[in-house]
């Protein structure tokens, strides 16, 4: 399973619990399963292949509704990684502004090791993965 771990300052020192799927916003007049192929492609650089596997969505502790998509990939496509980046004040209250990447790494992971990584409120999403294989077998 294939996991970023988010950019900038606030995640440099976080690991467990800090992973998540690669997601953004869905812009205005956009369908949704677009707005996730295209920030797929923009926080990893690799290309989303169909079949897609519809894993519904998720409300995250901040009241955010993340929708999901599983595909098939192939390891090496993650030797391409790139992501795209965003500025902020940083330090804090400094008035500078600074540069990060949105997505830092991406790794594939175990089903197990998954489930320690990703958010809390994505664990769900590894469960229904695993459900939607088990019955493909």
């Amino acid at each position: 399973m294939l996991l970023a771990h988010p950019g900038g300052p606030f995640f440099k020192n976080k690991d467990e619990g800090s992973w998540t799927i690669p997601k953004g916003e869905v812009g205005t007049e956009e369908e949704i399963m677009s707005a996730a192929k295209r920030e797929f492609i923009e926080e990893t650089g690799i290309l989303v292949k169909d079949p897609l596997i519809d894993l519904s969505f998720v409300r995250q502790k901040s009241g955010k509704k993340v929708y999901c998509w599983a595909f098939e990939g192939e390891e090496k496509s993650i030797e391409n990684f790139t992501s795209n980046s965003f500025e902020m004040e940083w330090p804090r209250r400094s008035g500078k502004k600074a540069v990060f990447v949105e997505i830092d790494r991406i790794e594939l992971f175990t089903p197990a090791e998954a489930r320690k990584k990703i958010l809390v409120a994505q664990i769900s999403f590894i469960d229904r993965l695993k459900d939607y294989l088990n019955k493909e077998l």
